[in-house]
């Protein structure tokens, strides 16, 4: 969700006016997706890296989590739909890590679809995490190091227990992953637009799933040995 910074600098207001609007494209973004039938979906809220941004900003964001949450958690349960975070929690302020936990107990049972808030996240730090508690259970006794294999080592990351992404979308300009979900997008359709995440509308949603549907995934295959399994 890119391009909240450079939204506001464009209006002359502070950054954290920027992240405010885009906790609004945010609200509209998950129910966008959630009506369009999509089952997972993982919002980049703030990376491993983004504790190197000025301090004030850094606060900033740390105060619109917890008010977004209690603004909008209800919401969400009554819609049917789960939230949950992945990433390293414990270097959050403590009123942030109770939010986390209210939010998160209140729908841990929806299904309609699952929000996955990656905050304080790396994908570095998501593979380091998932070899460590292997190489336990190795240590323990509890799994032979010939076991470990691709399922295995997915099952170990902080989002073992779904499937891997169909589509990634950054808005933004920038072309690149910045280190999210580095093993999980293996086979993911990277789609990216200039459009900066505040100006994220419905309507340029709905393009990445068009540019989605038109995409041939072929797993290493040939077009023609889809074509034949479809």
């Amino acid at each position: 969700m890119d391009g909240n910074g450079r939204w506001a600098k464009k209006r002359l207001l502070p950054r954290n006016m920027g992240h405010r609007k885009g906790v609004e494209t945010t609200r509209r973004a998950i129910g966008f997706f959630s009506e369009a039938g999509v089952e997972n979906l993982t919002l980049f809220a703030f990376s491993s890296e983004n504790w190197g941004r000025p301090q004030a900003e850094v606060s900033g964001l740390m105060e619109l989590f917890v008010h977004s949450l209690k603004q909008n958690t209800e919401e969400l349960h009554q819609r049917k739909i789960r939230i949950r975070f992945i990433g390293e929690r414990r270097s959050f302020p403590e009123q942030l890590q109770s939010q986390i936990k209210e939010s998160e107990a209140l729908t841990r049972n929806n299904s309609k679809m699952t929000v996955n808030v990656a905050a304080n996240y790396g994908g570095q730090w998501d593979i380091v995490s998932s070899a460590k508690k292997l190489a336990q259970q190795v240590q323990d006794g509890h799994l032979q190091a010939d076991d470990i294999d691709v399922p295995a080592f997915s099952a170990a990351l902080s989002m073992g227990d779904i499937a891997d992404p169909d589509l990634f979308i950054r808005t933004g300009g920038e072309q690149r992953i910045s280190n999210f979900l580095l093993w999980q997008c293996a086979y993911s359709e990277l789609y990216f637009c200039d459009v900066l995440w505040p100006d994220f509308t419905e309507r340029e949603m709905q393009k990445s799933l068009d540019e989605y549907a038109r995409r041939q995934r072929r797993y290493g295959k040939t077009g023609e040995q889809k074509e034949e399994i479809q």
